[in-house]
């Protein structure tokens, strides 16, 4: 795939997520490309897919621009972009300046895979931590998330979700969610963390400046209310997130199953990177576990992941003992809406 091609291939996707200055930008990018630059020698040494589901290097070029402006460290730049409104010439003028005068920054920049931490997939994991809690009456978690980056996600406990009139979660909460809802209201079953701890295999410190840079460098310029959440729960976050392969270090924590929690094993967007062994090998192992556990310590597997279809993602579970599969519903892969099936009762 070509530069260009990966460009407007990933600015259709940022338009269908509610962006179009990135699906504006994206293309003038590849209009301005400083072919034959170090920048551009850097980017081509990429070997495989550099688009969407490959590298994603239009992403990491976005993001290296969107990072310069939140440092205040190109003015032409920063008056290029939201909330300002210039023509498309403005924004080429602003976008090959920066290019040139920042083409070390951004030639390091790219090396890092994109990081981000959507908090509004915390929506899902609110409801449906409730759901499972309901049916199984264990009101005692204990937290696992795969893939948890910054660990943003893992404190969904202490924010609120606004589901069309029904709020669930604590009255101080760090932050409230309301995202587009659609079917029956989320069952209410309160619930305390026990234990709470993540993995992934880069994970960000977001009390670390340069990591918190990275986190909100790759939100979009022109949606200031993610970056508003993301401060938020970067301001709450007290969650640990451990370095390694996801599948290893939930064989380890398996070993320990404490009566009266429920072990809530959970991913949002990260199974589908995982290598297929890997994905064998992590089924077989949580299915495993399912077989041991009794109702005074139940293990759920909580999942929000594409699965094919064009609209948003499929958010299931399964619930041992007895593995039951419960369809919860589906969701914008960055929460913006819920369409909601699961009602216990």
């Amino acid at each position: 795939m070509s530069l260009s091609d990966a460009l407007a291939d990933q600015a259709g996707h940022c338009a269908a997520l509610g962006s179009p200055f990135m699906a504006r930008i994206l293309p003038l990018l590849a209009e301005v490309w400083p072919a034959g630059s170090a920048l551009d020698a850097a980017l081509r040494a990429f070997t495989g897919d550099i688009g969407p589901k490959g590298h994603s290097l239009p992403l990491r070029l976005a993001s290296g621009l969107h990072a310069l402006v939140l440092t205040g460290q190109d003015a032409d730049l920063i008056a290029a972009y939201p909330p300002n409104d210039v023509s498309d010439q403005a924004l080429r003028t602003a976008l090959t300046g920066a290019l040139a005068r920042h083409e070390a920054f951004l030639t390091q920049w790219i090396t890092s895979p994109p990081q981000t931490n959507e908090v509004r997939r915390s929506a899902l994991l609110i409801a449906g931590a409730h759901a499972l809690v309901h049916r199984t009456g264990v009101r005692d978690l204990r937290l696992s998330e795969l893939g948890a980056s910054a660990g943003l996600n893992l404190m969904f406990d202490r924010y609120a979700l606004d589901a069309g009139g029904t709020r669930l979660g604590p009255e101080d909460a760090a932050l409230t969610l309301s995202p587009d809802w659609v079917g029956p209201a989320p069952m209410a079953a309160p619930f305390t963390v026990c234990d709470r701890r993540g993995v992934d295999l880069n994970p960000l410190d977001p009390h670390n400046p340069d990591h918190a840079l990275r986190l909100r460098a790759y939100l979009w310029a022109d949606q200031e209310h993610r970056l508003t959440l993301t401060n938020a729960a970067i301001r709450a976050n007290a969650a640990e997130v451990d370095r390694g392969d996801a599948v290893d270090w939930l064989d380890r924590r398996l070993a320990d199953a404490p009566e009266g929690q429920m072990h809530l094993i959970y991913h949002t967007i990260a199974w589908q990177y995982f290598p297929a062994e890997r994905q064998a090998t992590g089924t077989a192992l949580i299915e495993a576990a399912g077989a041991r556990a009794t109702a005074d310590a139940p293990l759920a597997w909580l999942r929000m992941e594409a699965d094919g279809e064009t609209r948003g993602a499929s958010v299931t579970a399964r619930l041992w003992p007895g593995d039951h599969h419960i369809t919860l519903g589906r969701a914008d892969f960055h929460g913006r809406w819920v369409d909601w099936a699961d009602n216990p009762a």
